[in-house]
């Protein structure tokens, strides 16, 4: 990969762009922190040629969530596990907005013709 192909990922959300290190500054929390919500298999970093793990945009949101909740007091297995729920929900809600514009098109496409 070159230079110009990496710049060109720095929009890319799953991009893998950040060391453990500077993902637990920018999250203000400890690299064991970010290895716990590995082990609790909230997120799974990706894997440098050196085997150094590397956090995408993504990853860091939803550890960011789960940092919330811990620091209101939720246990870390607690906070992982509402975390993924979340985000399960917020999927599963997308993909049925999906859905309901498809019928609607359909329902408008067949009344079009048969008018």
């Amino acid at each position: 990969m070159t230079a110009d192909d990496s710049f060109g990922r720095l929009d890319d959300d799953d991009y893998p762009a950040y060391t453990m290190g500077r993902a637990a500054d920018m999250l203000g929390t400890t690299q064991g922190f970010l290895r716990a919500i590995g082990e609790a298999r909230l997120i799974t970093p990706l894997r440098s040629a050196g085997g150094h793990r590397r956090y995408s945009r993504y990853q860091l949101r939803i550890a960011a969530r789960a940092r919330e909740l811990v620091d209101q007091g939720t246990p870390i297995e607690a906070a992982c596990r509402i975390v993924i729920l979340e985000d399960q929900l917020e999927e599963a809600q997308r993909i049925n907005a999906e859905h309901h514009r498809a019928a609607e098109s359909a329902t408008l496409t067949a009344t079009s013709h048969n008018g």
